[in-house]
């Protein structure tokens, strides 16, 4: 499988005396299609809602920056056993434009990092405008799957996430193979079950908020996100040949885990709240007593 990563090039052309050879890569390219892709759905989100869905074009600069941020130190601080580079190697490589920390169009990004530093942006963005914050990443979170199902399809084109190997029909083969793996051996498309995950992901996310948004609390779907997407996340990591250890331990299944149990607990907690309270109300009911509309 011979993927060209380059998706455009222009010149080589002089400027100045400098020969400049700008290329785009496919892997920023689907990157950037799933972040654009995301945002309108955020929009179209926030206009039915009654929002300005303006202010999620003007913020989204700010969510893209930390973002990437995040994404790219998470996996610098965490990089995967099978990784060339080690943490002590990029911080001594800082301004390697090659293949140091600040080279993300050659891939090595992590969700989680992304996630977490894409609700920073939301949150310095709405905290500025004083927005209401909460309710702004509930959209956000929403949509946020669609944007990791097209983004997975930059990890095929970089060969950065596949499984053990397969012999099923649709396993796939890479140009350099891990050792001891052959050139011909075929591995799980680890990129594609993600991207899947993540589709159905979108559509509960999306088919919650449509059918009970009247009834939702503010963070509802961020809670939800939490419990849904790392439930993916942590199965899969079972058959990636990638892993991310530290101290012998599977940090995404660890970090997958934590986020499902305080995702679950919180929504438990808040929603309990309330059937407590109905459950109290009736019961000072007299029996000629009904509750007031």
């Amino acid at each position: 499988m011979n993927l060209d990563r380059r998706g455009l090039e222009i010149g080589p052309f002089d400027i100045f005396g400098l020969t400049l050879h700008p290329t785009l890569h496919w892997y920023g390219l689907i990157i950037v299609t799933g972040i654009f892709c995301a945002a309108a759905v955020t929009a179209w989100m926030a206009k039915r809602e009654g929002k300005n869905p303006q202010y999620v074009w003007d913020g989204l600069l700010w969510v893209i920056l930390f973002a990437l941020i995040g994404a790219r130190l998470w996996h610098v601080l965490f990089p995967s056993i099978s990784a060339e580079r080690d943490t002590a190697w990029y911080f001594s490589h800082f301004f390697d434009l090659e293949n140091g920390p600040l080279a993300v169009w050659t891939g090595g990004m992590s969700i989680f990092g992304g996630a977490l530093g894409g609700g920073l942006g939301i949150i310095l963005y709405g905290y500025r405008h004083r927005l209401d914050i909460l309710s702004w990443m509930d959209l956000g979170a929403a949509s946020l799957p669609l944007g990791q199902a097209i983004g997975r399809w930059g990890n095929y084109v970089n060969q950065e996430l596949y499984g053990e190997p397969t012999d099923l029909p649709w396993g796939i083969q890479v140009d350099n193979p891990p050792a001891p793996y052959s050139p011909d051996t075929h591995f799980h498309p680890l990129f594609l079950y993600e991207s899947i995950w993540n589709l159905l992901t979108f559509g509960v996310l999306l088919g919650v908020w449509w059918r009970f948004r009247a009834r939702l609390k503010k963070g509802d779907l961020v809670l939800l996100y939490m419990i849904l997407y790392p439930a993916g996340r942590f199965m899969l990591e079972y058959l990636r040949i990638e892993v991310t250890r530290s101290g012998g331990v599977n940090v995404s299944q660890v970090f997958s885990a934590g986020i499902i149990v305080f995702g679950a607990v919180m929504l438990a907690i808040r929603h309990r709240k309330d059937r407590f309270r109905l459950l109290t109300s009736n019961k000072t009911l007299t029996p000629n007593e009904t509750p007031s509309k």
